[in-house]
């Protein structure tokens, strides 16, 4: 295919589809300090909704079993991936012995004072801590986090200037929105919670888990973008 064509069909692709959110959107050039989030969950919705990984696009998971709603906008960071390091951080700090990583991409709750009604969006967001929490035995960090220019929250830098209310409702719900009604033994659990360095360094290390996995697509993909591009130019 001559490569000035090639050039523009890849530039027309880039208009007439819909980047998965998982692969296509970019973590953002500022993480770990500032990162992309792609919201799944608002706090108003009664069903709990999560990226169909394959297809891209956001599916009914389940209703809420209970009446309690995720009180933030939540979410994943795209090209992150919990593997083996997130696995291995955890096991390092809780003391365990294999711990894997739960195979999705980084969760995160961003705090924000404005409603927001409408999840499949993409925001900016400041990583202020997290909650280490275990999903049987596998790491299921959840990365607390501010929207970028809120106005009551959008100053915050550390957890240890959140409200313990609000973390405290972050964690009831996390820890009972899996359970069954009527059982008797807890599925979850949250072992730490922990500040904004460590948020960060947890970004990093399932951005590393991301490129061992998914690494060679990535980096097919952005060359074979940026050189569309820079061809067209050119043309």
């Amino acid at each position: 295919m001559d490569k000035t064509l090639e050039a523009i069909l890849w530039k027309m692709m880039r208009t007439l589809f819909k980047a998965h959110p998982w692969h296509g959107v970019s973590i953002g050039e500022h993480a770990p300090i500032q990162v992309t989030a792609y919201i799944e969950i608002v706090p108003t919705d009664a069903i709990k909704y999560e990226l169909d990984k394959t297809t891209g696009h956001l599916k009914v998971d389940r209703p809420q079993k209970y009446s309690n709603h995720c009180p933030t906008l939540y979410g994943l960071i795209p090209q992150t991936y919990c593997g083996t390091r997130i696995g291995a951080f955890c096991a390092e700090r809780t003391g365990r012995t294999a711990m894997a990583g739960d195979g999705d991409p980084l969760d995160i709750c961003v705090l924000t004072e404005k409603p927001i009604h409408h999840s499949d969006i993409l925001v900016q967001a400041i990583p202020i801590g997290g909650l280490r929490m275990i999903d049987g035995n596998e790491a299921d960090d959840k990365i607390i986090a501010v929207l970028r220019n809120d106005e009551v929250y959008g100053e915050w830098r550390d957890i240890s200037e959140c409200p313990k209310n609000l973390v405290e409702r972050l964690r009831h719900y996390f820890l009972t929105y899996k359970e069954i009604p009527g059982a008797t033994e807890r599925r979850t659990e949250i072992t730490h919670i922990y500040d904004a360095a460590e948020a960060q360094h947890i970004i990093q290390l399932s951005r590393e888990d991301y490129l061992e996995s998914y690494g060679e697509f990535e980096t097919l993909l952005n060359r074979a973008l940026a050189g569309g591009e820079a061809m067209v130019r050119h043309a």
